[in-house]
């Protein structure tokens, strides 16, 4: 084999970087500057938080200052916690996943870069650009010894990790105590309510399971069947709904036929005195100026466009007639038990250490039977149709949807190492059919290999989360943030698998396609040189990832304009208006984690193989968490809760980095011959295998459940608290009140038990470091929960239904449409409200046509209280 065949081409890793980073420069720039510039004058979009008057004022966020740059010092100084204290658990600790990230991959890079730079940029191994920074630069034959320096540094820089994971597990555990256990969660209905699923059908019934349970039980609800009651909703709400859409229509016609009346020089009184073409009962309004045959109508068959030809408003009445007294009776037989119960069932307890007792005892003599249980889960959150499906059918789905996502896993395979051998295409033009590749310009090539690549992975990425929540909910889990966390694991599979073992072996084989041909024999040492040369892909990967799509969740300049043209453009009617305006974005936990945890993951991978990468790591998410941390304190809102589960679900899984590393150091280690190396590795190995076993074996509790001693603790500690405020004296000023149950609190404070108060002496930064269970202890963070919002009470009628299927307590919608000058709304209503409520209040009709509502009304007439269930 001529020296000539087995010479591969040079190395085009600075030109892909450095062709991946200007392009993305220049987007991320036009981003953030249009972010700037939107940022003052569309609040709505960039600061909704801040202003929205569907939120309540413990959940808004304080206003920036409008300039171009003076709002980022105020910014920069709102501490994280403020996510805790005013949305939620999981948005709090969302960030600090990010943030805890950019600190490993920045810690790295402090490891491995003054010792690895030297040693692998000396290693005689003849690499190019940035291959000099890397693994494949030592010479085995005459740098063997080197290798001991990555192994140290493995050994430093994993065992870092593995610290971290551990002890950010303890600062979860301690926080979650502090936040569940606080008066603003542990009030919760959701907090003493524990659902039981795969209940027996002798169980099925309230005084079985009060003899069970005993007299901790407050209220049961056994859901039931819902189909029938389920489609007549659905057919009530669509005629609602279709009624408010016409009603908006024959208003909006009606008043624009008058306007050009009025332009024609009639005045207003005389177009409005004209002749009705009917009488005042049957809305002769409007008929003075909108004919029969333009009045809003549709047909009855499919879609919409085959069948009978009906008026719209007259139908819709008629049916709303019809189905509104069916729906009442088909709510009340399933509040009096009419329908077939299936196998879930909602346990309230009087207390919340009622509840987690509850959730934690065998409730069953057999297995699958009633079984798993859940508490806390929000009544919006439910799966209600995973409640139906029983415990055998569950077993079956659960594998058969672990075999369909294998399936996927290999289907996805093909196109993605697709991706991963454009990567590193420039090393197959030394294959006789593909020559042509050299005569593409370096600059192109550069793109091709490192820009399209990246956008190609992170567009084909993008339809697998969707596909996941669909085989959460098909294996049984039984709420949305169950479906979350199912996500969060199998997505992250999918990252793992797809996004760095395919494409690095795929981009490893290809830039040594030819050489294998050549001498089969080699493949081993070929593979073990060319593996730390994939790292290139993905620091094209990092930049396009840290820049540009950091630069637009920051942005979000796609969302901005689907928002704009939706709510001017297709947003028709005043509940359109109203709903697009004061619903704000939610993150969806499941899809957006992984990702991240990914990136980290591959950054773990490789810091001992290429350690430059960890550098664009820490860019990456560094940019990743301003972003995110300006979207969660100014925009979006959190819709479905884990309690927090997210987070030691994604610390846990950065093992599979650790044991990557080192499966991957192994691997080289054995390639290049150095049994030193190998061995120390091999121990290391050993020694994280035991620390994950143990570190589960001590904490996997706690992550679930809260222990008796804090729940018995607190209950104590709020009695107290509960006897100094009882002790005030009421002749005293609201004031000097609140003065005094703050100070009440603080004697609290120091009358606790040794749990809550525990003495601890000063320590510097690396102490409190080094030792979170004394440090970051369930005492030290509970002062971090939210102690100043309070819950409303439940009404009488909202306790009754929280628990049954929406279908059950869902009322017969208000109808709301515009108010006119023309009073076409007003006699609208007088007929429609005969069958169904409906009111122009609060919206009105302009001269030109548009809708006017006031968008800092708190209270419009479709607004719905939210309730912290």
């Amino acid at each position: 084999m001529s020296s000539n065949s087995t010479a591969a081409p040079p190395p085009a890793s600075l030109s892909g970087m450095v062709s991946t980073l200007v392009p993305v420069i220049v987007i991320s720039a036009i981003y953030l500057a249009i972010f700037i510039v939107l940022r003052k004058s569309k609040r709505r979009y960039y600061a909704p938080r801040t202003y929205l008057g569907s939120l309540k004022d413990s959940e808004r966020t304080p206003p920036l200052p409008t300039g171009y740059f003076n709002w980022i010092r105020p910014f920069w100084k709102m501490p994280d916690v403020y996510a805790l204290q005013h949305q939620s658990l999981d948005a709090y600790l969302y960030l600090r996943f990010m943030r805890m990230a950019m600190v490993i991959c920045f810690v790295g890079c402090c490891i491995t870069w003054p010792i690895l730079f030297p040693v692998n940029a000396t290693g005689s191994g003849g690499q190019l650009q940035l291959d000099v920074l890397s693994y494949s630069n030592i010479n085995p034959d005459t740098q063997v010894n080197r290798y001991y320096a990555h192994a140290l540094v493995s050994w430093a820089y994993l065992g870092f990790i593995m610290y971290m994971i551990m002890r950010e597990c303890i600062f979860y555990i301690n926080l979650r105590q502090a936040v569940l256990l606080s008066p603003f969660y542990a009030d919760r209905l959701s907090s003493r309510t524990v659902l039981f699923t795969s209940v027996p059908t002798p169980y099925l019934n309230e005084a079985k399971l009060r003899s069970v349970f005993g007299a901790t039980v407050r209220n049961i609800w056994i859901a039931h069947h819902t189909k029938e009651l389920d489609e007549l909703v659905k057919e009530r709400d669509k005629n609602a709904y279709r009624l408010e859409n016409a009603e908006v229509k024959l208003i909006k016609l009606a008043n624009k036929i008058r306007q050009k009346a009025i332009k024609k020089g009639a005045a207003a009184d005389e177009v409005d005195a004209a002749e009705p073409l009917g009488d005042a009962e049957s809305g002769s309004i409007a008929a003075r100026w909108v004919p029969h045959k333009k009045r809003p109508a549709h047909r009855l068959g499919l879609l919409g466009l085959v069948g009978k030809k009906v008026d719209t408003i007259n139908h819709c009445r008629e049916e709303l007639e019809r189905l509104i007294p069916l729906v009442e009776e088909a709510q009340a037989k399933y509040r009096a038990g009419g329908f077939k119960a299936t196998p879930g069932v909602f346990v309230e307890f009087k207390s919340q250490s009622d509840a987690e007792g509850a959730s934690q005892i065998l409730a069953h003599h057999q297995g699958f039977h009633m079984t798993p249980k859940y508490v806390g889960i929000r009544p919006s959150e439910i799966v209600w149709s995973s409640l139906s499906i029983p415990w055998w059918q569950k077993v079956i789905r659960r594998y058969a949807v672990y075999a369909f996502i294998a399936a996927m896993i290999i289907f996805w395979a093909i196109p993605v190492a697709v991706v991963g051998t454009i990567s590193n295409v420039q090393y197959l033009e030394s294959l006789s059919f593909l020559t042509w590749l050299n005569k593409i310009p370096s600059i192109i090539m550069g793109v091709v290999t490192g820009l399209l690549p990246a956008v190609a992975l992170s567009i084909l990425m993008s339809l697998v989360p969707v596909i996941m929540r669909l085989c959460a909910k098909l294996c049984g889990e039984p709420s949305l943030s169950r479906v979350e966390l199912f996500t969060q694991n199998a997505y992250f599979i999918f990252q793992v698998v797809q996004v760095f073992l395919i494409t690095t072996i795929a981009s490893s084989a290809s830039a040594v396609a030819k050489q294998i041909a050549d001498n089969p024999g080699s493949v081993t040492t070929l593979l073990a040189t060319n593996l730390p040369k994939s790292s290139n892909f993905y620091i094209s990967y990092f930049i396009v990832q840290g820049l540009t799509i950091a630069t637009g969740v920051l942005t979000q300049v796609v969302g901005f304009a689907i928002f704009t043209i939706l709510y001017k453009f297709l947003a028709g009617t005043p509940r359109a208006m109203y709903t697009k305006w004061a619903n704000l974005s939610a993150i969806s936990w499941g899809s957006t984690m992984p990702v991240y945890t990914n990136i980290v993951v591959i950054a773990i991978t490789y810091a001992a193989i290429a350690p430059l990468m960890l550098g664009w790591a820490t860019i990456a998410m560094g940019l990743f968490y301003l972003a995110w941390r300006y979207n969660v304190f100014f925009v979006t809102d959190t819709t479905i809760d884990t309690r927090g589960l997210i987070y030691p679900r994604a610390m846990k899984q950065l093992f599979t980095g650790i044991y990557l590393a080192e499966i991957c150091m192994i691997g080289l280690f054995a390639a290049s011959v150095a049994p030193g190396p190998l061995v120390l590795m091999v121990i290391f190995l050993i020694f994280t295998i035991l620390f994950h076993i143990s570190l589960n074996s001590a904490l996997n509790p706690l992550l679930y459940n809260l222990p008796v001693t804090l729940l018995a603790e607190e209950e104590s500690t709020r009695l107290l608290d509960v006897e100094a405020v009882s002790g005030a004296d009421p002749g005293q000023s609201a004031s000097h009140d609140s003065e005094k149950v703050a100070n009440g609190a603080d004697s609290v404070e120091t009358a606790k038990a040794p749990i809550l108060a525990a003495d601890k002496k000063k320590a510097n930064f690396l102490i409190k470091f080094l030792k979170p269970w004394i440090y970051s202890d369930y005492a030290t963070l509970r002062p971090l929960a939210p102690r100043n919002v309070s819950l409303d009470p439940y009404g009488e009628e909202t306790l009754r239904d929280a628990y049954f299927p929406p279908s059950v307590g869902s009322p017969t919608p208000l109808l709301w449409i515009p108010s006119d000058l023309a009073g076409v709304s007003k006699q609208e209503i007088a007929h429609t409200s005969r069958v169904i409520p409906i009111t122009d209040e609060g919206c009105e009709l302009d001269d030109k046509g548009k809708l006017i509502w006031d968008r800092e009304a708190t209270r419009p007439p479709v607004w719905e209280e939210k309730i912290y269930y």
